[in-house]
C-alpha cells in the first residue's frame, strides 16, 4: 500500500481543501451554524437524528486556535447539552491537535479515503442470488430495515462475524420509526440530501449506506452490515452501489473516513485510495 505522504498532500492540496468545504457545509441542511472564531459549533435542528460537533473554520485568518477557544465551545456544548465533540482533518488543521489536548480531551485518528475525479472506482462485485443491491427511495418498503442496519451493526464495531441479527434488526426498526428518525431519513432522500442503497435478500436488509452529496462532493457514512450476515461481501457491494449513483450523478469527489485500518481495506478494495487522517475529539471514556 501506497503511504501517504507530505508531498502527496501538497499534489493534493485543491482537493483537500474541496473537502474541507465540503465539511462545513453539509451539516448546514440540517443544522445551524454557531460562530466562535477560528471554530464553528453546528447544533442539529430537529431534535433527530445525530449529534453534531465543532470544526475550524474555514478560511479564518486569524489567530491559531488555543486551548482558551475549544473550552469556550465545550462550554456551549455543555450548556446545550450536546456531546462535546470535535471533528477535523489533521493535514488541514495540524495546529488544533495540541488546543483539544490542552482542553483535556482524547482525540482519535481515523483513515480518510478518498475517490478524486481522476480515480477509477473499481467494478462492483458479484453477489449470489437472491441477494440485489439497491437505492432505495422515501418509499420504498424496505427503508425502515435498512435505515435501522447501521444502529445494530456499530453496536458491534469490526468485521467479525457476530450473533445480531433479525430479532436486533426489529427492535432497532421500532425504535427508530418510533423516534422520528426514519420520517427524518425519508425527507432527506426526498430533498436529495442524502442517497442511501441497501443490500436485500428477500426483502430483508442484510446491508445499508449513505452518501450525502453537497454540489460536486459526496461523503460515503454510515455503511454497516448485521453481524450475522458479514464477511459476504455487502459492505463492499454497497458502497460500489453508492459510488455508481454518485458518479452517475455528477458527484466528482467521493470521500469517507473509516473506523480503523481493517474496515479501510474494504473501501481501497472499492477504488479509494488513503488521502488524510480525519480526527475527532471527545472527553475520555470514564476509568480510561
Amino acid at each position: 500500500m501506497h503511504a501517504v505522504t507530505p508531498a502527496d498532500h501538497a499534489a493534493d492540496r485543491p482537493l483537500l481543501d474541496e473537502i474541507e468545504r465540503y465539511y462545513d457545509a453539509a451539516p448546514r441542511s440540517a443544522a445551524r451554524a454557531e460562530d466562535f472564531g477560528p471554530l464553528t459549533l453546528f447544533v442539529r435542528e430537529d431534535g433527530t437524528g445525530w449529534h453534531y460537533y465543532a470544526r475550524p473554520t474555514p478560511g479564518h485568518d486569524g489567530p491559531a486556535v488555543t486551548a482558551e477557544d475549544v473550552r469556550r465551545v465545550l462550554e456551549r456544548q455543555r450548556e446545550l447539552g450536546v456531546p462535546e465533540a470535535f471533528e477535523w482533518v489533521a493535514e488541514q488543521n495540524p495546529e488544533l491537535r495540541a488546543a483539544v489536548e490542552a482542553a483535556g480531551l482524547t482525540v482519535h485518528e481515523h483513515p480518510l479515503l478518498v475517490l478524486g475525479p481522476q480515480d477509477e472506482p473499481a467494478p462492483a462485485p458479484e453477489l449470489p442470488d437472491p441477494v440485489e443491491v439497491r437505492v432505495l427511495t422515501a418509499d420504498a418498503p424496505e427503508l425502515a430495515e435498512a435505515a435501522a442496519v447501521p444502529e445494530v451493526a456499530f453496536g458491534a464495531p469490526g468485521t467479525a462475524v457476530g450473533p445480531a441479527g433479525a430479532t436486533e434488526l426489529a427492535a432497532s426498526t421500532a425504535a427508530l420509526t418510533a423516534d422520528g428518525g426514519l420520517a427524518r431519513v425519508a425527507r432527506r432522500l426526498t430533498d436529495g440530501a442524502t442517497v442511501l442503497a441497501a443490500a436485500l435478500e428477500g426483502g430483508a436488509a442484510l446491508c445499508s449506506g449513505r452518501y450525502n452529496p453537497v454540489g460536486p462532493v459526496g461523503e460515503v457514512v454510515g455503511v454497516g452490515t448485521l453481524p450475522s450476515a458479514r464477511r459476504r461481501g455487502l459492505g463492499l457491494a454497497v458502497t460500489a452501489a453508492l459510488v455508481a449513483h454518485a458518479r452517475a450523478n455528477g458527484v466528482r469527489t467521493v470521500f469517507l473516513s473509516a473506523s480503523d485500518e481493517d474496515v479501510a481495506r474494504i473501501y481501497r478494495r472499492a477504488g479509494f485510495r488513503p488521502f488524510a487522517t480525519a480526527l475527532i475529539a471527545e472527553p475520555a471514556a470514564p476509568g480510561a
